[in-house]
């Protein structure tokens, strides 16, 4: 099976945004050529084709995979170092404080963190969900990630975060209890009142992306209810956070989504509580130095007031560590 080779390096990326160098690439995953052949098939001169070939050699993409001699002529046969590439790079603001990718699941209170910590620390937030966040910490895309996972043993966050990390040091941080539900219009007018409210005809839902822990939820509440997916009007439809998903039920693009208390709460839409969830920080412990300062907030009395403004959250077991 061939293989396909990362790029980290912004140089070989630079390089690479240059569409002509990219072109010669292609041709020479595909197969070895030559810069004669090279160049009859860009319908380019061979002094062109030497310029860029000279250049993918240097950053080492390409090399020479095999010299033939034909009469007193020898060719040079170029090949790719790669069967397929794939081009990596995070690219950060310059800035006299620490940058930090947060990717994970989307929360209210975490916003609120980021803006009061802006002086300590740049966090950056890659909204994806709380599976595919613990994916990107695991292959070094972000620096923190935040999961509110419910595994089938009743345990939240940490079956996935063992089996994601099994050679890794990693410890796992509360920051709050949410409570989450079914968000609805101001007055409810469709008279939602349950989970299978949401397949009734006439409502339109609007879901959470795939891998999200409360696109799980849902998925897993709708089996152990027997609520056919295919009876939801709207299901196939997501957005990312639970900011979203509100704004479209209030614009009355949406009849109701499961999502935080804290989203309805904010924009003055109805709401009716289902369950509350545990919502992890996770992060490697190489990076517990620059993330102190927003470890050290979250066990402040300040950071359970800015709790206490949002409607839905819980505070007690803010700061715990939980063991693996």
């Amino acid at each position: 099976m061939k293989t396909v080779s990362p790029i980290h390096s912004f140089d070989k990326i630079k390089l690479l945004a240059d569409s002509r160098r990219m072109d010669i690439l292609r041709l020479l995953m595909a197969a070895p050529a030559t810069l004669t052949l090279l160049a009859r098939t860009l319908k380019q001169s061979p002094a062109w084709v030497r310029h860029h070939i000279l250049a993918l050699e240097s950053a080492d993409l390409i090399e020479v995979g095999e010299m033939r001699r034909t009469g007193k002529v020898t060719e040079k046969f170029y090949r790719a170092k790669g069967d397929a590439f794939l081009l990596q790079e995070v690219i950060l603001p310059k800035s006299k404080y620490p940058s930090v990718i947060f990717s994970g699941s989307h929360d209210l209170a975490l916003e609120g963190v980021a803006n009061h910590l802006a002086n300590h620390v740049n966090l950056l937030s890659l909204p994806v969900g709380s599976l595919d966040g613990l994916v990107n910490l695991r292959q070094g895309l972000c620096q923190i990630s935040g999961s509110h996972l419910l595994d089938t043993s009743g345990e939240y966050n940490t079956p996935f975060v063992r089996h994601l990390f099994p050679d890794r040091d990693v410890e796992v941080v509360t920051l709050a209890y949410r409570t989450q539900g079914l968000i609805v219009a101001a007055g409810n007018t469709k008279g939602i009142k349950s989970l299978p409210d949401i397949a009734r005809s006439g409502v339109r839902f609007v879901n959470r992306n795939p891998g999200s822990g409360t696109r799980l939820w849902l998925d897993a509440e709708l089996g152990r209810q027997g609520i056919p997916v295919e009876m939801i009007h709207g299901y196939e439809r997501s957005v990312k956070t639970h900011s979203e998903a509100a704004s479209l039920v209030g614009t009355d693009k949406a009849d109701v989504s499961l999502g935080l208390q804290a989203a309805a709460h904010q924009r003055g839409l109805g709401f009716i509580p289902l369950f509350e969830e545990r919502y992890d920080l996770i992060l490697p412990r190489e990076q517990e130095k620059t993330l102190s300062p927003l470890l050290d907030f979250i066990q402040t009395v300040d950071f359970r007031a800015m709790l206490g403004a949002l409607t839905g959250y819980n505070a007690n077991h803010s700061g715990e560590q939980i063991a693996l």
